[in-house]
């Protein structure tokens, strides 16, 4: 069996998906159903490591022979996490507080099954200076309601950007460079590697 078949995304997110997708790597997904609560005082860097270890393994348990790859994505504005609006107003909300300002993206990637390994990628976004009709119009799109922080970078949430240090991938959902070290680490034959059939 040729063991590119034996990656798992255990993800829903379909950037997630895409952006793996675009490098050339099979594999199939399968979502990690957890409870996603921070913990008190909580911050983001632990947050997220957390969230994607426990996903990895989750989905590792029904997949003990995969390289099971989980990512998990939160907005940290000082020591405030920003997830997911579950409605316009909150989408608004959140827009408001991150105008003007700099922002840290952080991501939790963590391999499980066959091996097991986990970073966290820190990308600092900084938001233009938004006018109330700006935030009003975006969050009206739909388009923040299911990504943390309330914007979606590779859509129309990217006029919201001044700059950005770090991955724009990370911000995305997933880190593609760290992502592939990662997996290399753990063992898995990436797409340039030759395997030896034997």
């Amino acid at each position: 069996m040729d063991p590119t078949t034996l990656l798992v995304l255990a993800s829903a997110s379909p950037r997630r998906k895409d952006l793996l997708a675009q490098l050339g790597l099979r594999f199939t997904v399968t979502a990690a159903d957890i409870d996603e609560t921070p913990t008190a005082g909580e911050i983001a860097r632990n947050y997220v490591q957390r969230l994607a270890e426990e996903k990895s393994r989750t989905v590792a348990a029904r997949h003990p022979d995969a390289w099971v790859l989980a990512a998990d994505t939160t907005v940290a504005l000082g020591s405030e996490l920003l997830g997911k609006p579950r409605h316009a107003a909150e989408a608004r909300d959140m827009l408001g507080r991150l105008s003007g300002r700099t922002h840290e993206v952080f991501t939790g990637i963590a391999v499980a099954g066959r091996a097991r390994a986990s970073q966290v990628v820190r990308t600092q976004v900084t938001f233009r200076a938004l006018s109330p009709e700006e935030i009003a119009w975006y969050a009206d799109t739909g388009e923040p309601l299911d990504k943390a922080g309330a914007y979606a970078i590779q859509g129309k949430g990217g006029f919201l950007v001044a700059s950005i240090e770090g991955s724009p991938t990370n911000v995305i959902g997933l880190p593609l460079g760290e992502t592939l070290a990662l997996l290399q680490e753990a063992g898995l034959p990436l797409p340039w590697k030759k395997v030896d059939p034997t």
